[in-house]
């Protein structure tokens, strides 16, 4: 029997960060926004620009000053990162009314396979899409356009390269449409080909996606082992078959639910940190909390803590990274500070930092630590580290923190508000 022919879609959120902003602020539906970081701590950058804004000439990842401008009457918000991710949630429980495959693929995108249900909802993937087009415009205010195809790389390809740039926002590539579509491009379209790669191929004269397609193979490796070294066989198929759109793998819906290598947590400071006890040790502290308490909720614990520091000084670095292993795997903060600060302590140069980070490694699931007689106080620890981990899932991580965090060095309450180094709502 031949197998059954799929049906994937790649659905990306225009303009997404803009586009939650307009959706909640109909006063601004007419006027030029971006989403850009606050000025006053240096973090100036525009992450996302409304349709408006890029007429404007308005780029992603511009800075701000240059922004406003070119368009002095810009709108500008500051980011909501949890609104963004409770957006992108409702958008994925969206699609999984209309398929159980789907897999996020970023905030603002996702595949699903719609082989299975597509005859539950529409004649035509293009219906379909449309359909879940207008259900999503209509509960959230954004704009989704579809790339449709029969592989992942392909329906991403379509999403990117036509879907974004067609009226409907929907665009479907069949593998017999590649020549006369794709292949016409030239080879900076083409996914994964960034600036430097291009240069790469057009130098291997190479200058269309379809001149590295229809290249074979074997030719590819060798050309590209002059380029690269004997090392490079496994990034020639890779873009051999981005250029084909020969991808075999599925719309896994738990794909990115993997256990970690590590657990960690990096932070740049407000200003430079000079003094061991009363600013360094203090922002320490806090690190290891948060690496102890994201360990304890993938139920794991680190044999080896991990410590790095960064100077101001980018012309002049300073800094180390090092690590060690504990006596006793643990996930315990009071325990796993103790060898953090002694590590720190024993390669800080006393040059003042501006940057400073903590990990745990070689992670084990946390119930496989050995039990002792006469180590009563480690249970004793563990057990309140589960009740404040639950008081801070329910009531905010706030509701608990150390008495040093209020000090003029503590940086707890300024990143609690904070996600992915932006703050979650407006303050």
């Amino acid at each position: 029997m031949k197998p059954k022919k799929r049906i994937i879609m790649l659905a990306d959120c225009q303009s997404f960060y803009a586009s939650v902003e307009k959706a909640e602020h109909p006063e601004y539906r007419d006027r030029p926004l971006v989403v850009a970081g606050d000025p006053a701590r240096r973090s100036g950058i525009v992450l996302a620009a409304c349709p408006m804004a890029k007429k404007k000439g308005i780029t992603t990842a511009e800075r701000l000053g240059e922004a406003l401008a070119k368009c002095p009457d810009l709108v500008v918000i500051k980011p909501r990162m949890q609104r963004y991710i409770d957006v992108s949630m409702l958008i994925n429980d969206i699609f999984k009314s209309y398929t159980d495959l789907v897999e996020p693929f970023s905030v603002d995108e996702l595949f699903c396979d719609v082989s299975g249900s597509i005859h539950l909802f529409a004649e035509t993937a293009e219906e379909l899409a449309k359909l879940i087009q207008d259900h999503v415009l209509e509960t959230t205010g954004i704009y989704t356009r579809f790339g449709i195809s029969d592989t992942k790389i392909l329906a991403k390809t379509a999403c990117d390269n036509y879907a974004k740039k067609n009226e409907s926002g929907i665009y479907t590539l069949t593998r017999e449409m590649l020549p006369e579509t794709l292949w016409r491009l030239p080879v900076s379209d083409m996914y994964m080909s960034g600036s430097r790669m291009t240069r790469h191929f057009w130098a291997m004269g190479l200058p269309t996606i379809g001149s590295v397609a229809n290249t074979p193979l074997p030719k590819l490796k060798q050309m590209m082992r002059r380029k690269f070294g004997k090392n490079a066989d496994i990034q020639a198929e890779m873009y051999w078959r981005i250029a084909n759109g020969i991808d075999d793998s599925p719309v896994r819906p738990g794909t990115h639910q993997v256990t970690p290598k590590s657990v960690g947590h990096m932070m740049t400071l407000p200003r430079d940190y000079r003094r061991l006890d009363e600013e360094i040790n203090v922002v320490l502290l806090e690190l290891t909390e948060l690496v102890c308490q994201r360990s304890r909720s993938l139920g794991l614990m680190g044999n080896v803590v991990t410590v790095g520091c960064q100077g101001a000084d980018y012309d002049c670095p300073t800094g180390f990274t090092k690590q060690l292993k504990m006596e006793e795997p643990s996930n315990v903060t009071n325990q796993v500070y103790r060898w953090a600060r002694q590590l720190f302590k024993k390669h800080w140069d006393g040059q003042p930092i501006r940057r400073i980070g903590v990990s745990l490694s070689q992670l084990i699931p946390d119930q496989e630590y050995q039990l002792s007689l006469f180590d009563l106080d480690r249970e004793k620890a563990m057990a309140l580290e589960r009740v404040t981990d639950a008081l801070k899932r329910k009531y905010g991580e706030t509701i608990i923190i150390r008495a040093v965090s209020k000090t003029e060095a503590g940086q707890a309450l300024d990143r609690s508000s904070k996600i992915g180094g932006h703050y979650s709502n407006f303050r």
